[in-house]
């Protein structure tokens, strides 16, 4: 029976190498896509390659949209099995892995809180999610200088340079922050929860600008100032961090278990009267938070040795007392815990109905 079994899965594993034209088979798991979710995906890694039969999977980041794409490009070894996520795969993005003859199933693993973080040596940040996104859009209404005499559904390059600027009562500092480039799902969510909902869905000046140029959704605020007050660092986290301990005038975004890690060197602005702390990104209270995922291909399972057994480790410590809640990452509530470990069973096909 062993016997059979190990020849069963030889043949499949020469005939997806077959179908993708490489000449050898991977044996381990490869897995790449989000920054934010790369350090907890390297602990499951890590502890399923204590596993002496399963060889320890290779985790790379690149971000999001590297993960939403890689798994989508084919089937095949030379593509990756898993395609980590800090921002849920849209319909779009889908289609893609139709196109390609890719089914996948859809994973949530946890959640993550976005946070504009500085060093403890530099002024703490104190703002509105308002005015954190009139600070960064690329664009703003004209009249939002206090220009007078100007059409204020008109929109104009963002003309603040400072802080205070934009509030008296913010730092008396130029705007300089760091943060993750256009692949980044760090940086979609951010712009999405910040820029657009936060300010243009918000504020009332830029709420009836948008409308008047047929955006009543805002969608077209999450353009990110590209001359200097934004300054894209790359998709490690731990770069930006870097930056920071550097420079303590600068501020930058990223993922809370970043500055959960980096505690005794970076403070969290506080967003709207909110901190970004574990107990209030967990209970809802900070509201600069989004789900994290993966995404695995269905043509590699039982063909890649160790995916079934990849994901069954997420489950050993997603938990509240798990390894994961201990580097940072927010668990999700049980009943959303059970229905995920569920679909790593059942693999339910992802559709475009459930992406609505």
């Amino acid at each position: 029976m062993i016997k059979r079994s190990f020849i069963t899965a030889a043949v499949a594993l020469a005939a997806l190498s077959a179908t993708s034209g490489i000449a050898m088979a991977r044996d381990y798991i490869s897995i790449a896509g989000s920054s934010t979710v790369l350090p907890f995906a390297t602990i499951i890694a890590e502890q399923l390659g204590k596993n002496p039969s399963i060889k320890t999977p290779v985790v790379e980041s690149g971000g999001s949209s590297v993960g939403k794409k890689g798994v989508c490009d084919g089937i095949g070894t030379e593509f990756i099995d898993i395609g980590n996520a800090s921002s849920r795969m849209k319909v779009k993005e889908l289609e893609y892995c139709e196109a390609n003859g890719v089914k996948v199933t859809e994973i949530k693993v946890g959640y993550d809180g976005i946070v504009v973080a500085n060093s403890k040596e530099g002024t703490p940040l104190v703002i509105s999610k308002a005015e954190l996104g009139m600070a960064l859009t690329a664009e703003v209404p004209a009249c939002a200088d206090g220009s007078t005499n100007v059409n204020c559904d008109t929109w104009v390059a963002n003309p603040f340079k400072k802080w205070s600027d934009i509030n008296p009562d913010l730092p008396d500092l130029k705007i300089r922050v760091y943060g993750p480039p256009t692949t980044s799902g760090t940086r979609a969510s951010y712009a999405e929860m910040v820029n657009q909902k936060g300010y243009c869905g918000k504020e009332a000046m830029a709420k009836a600008a948008s409308a008047a140029r047929g955006d009543k959704k805002g969608k077209k605020c999450r353009a990110m100032r590209t001359d200097g007050a934004y300054i894209e660092a790359g998709e490690q986290d731990n770069l930006i961090v870097q930056k920071l301990q550097e420079d303590p005038s600068a501020y930058g975004i990223f993922g809370f278990s970043y500055l959960d890690q980096n505690s005794d060197t970076l403070q969290g602005a506080v967003i709207s009267g909110t901190n970004p702390t574990f107990d209030e990104i967990a209970n809802g209270s900070y509201s600069v938070s989004r789900a994290l995922y993966f995404y695995v291909k269905h043509a590699h399972m039982g063909v890649v040795p160790g995916l079934k057994e990849y994901m069954a480790e997420w489950v050993k410590h997603w938990g509240e007392d798990g390894a994961l809640s201990d580097s940072g990452m927010i668990p999700m509530p049980t009943a959303e815990r059970n229905a995920f470990k569920a679909a790593m069973t059942d693999l339910p096909v992802l559709t475009a109905d459930m992406l609505k």
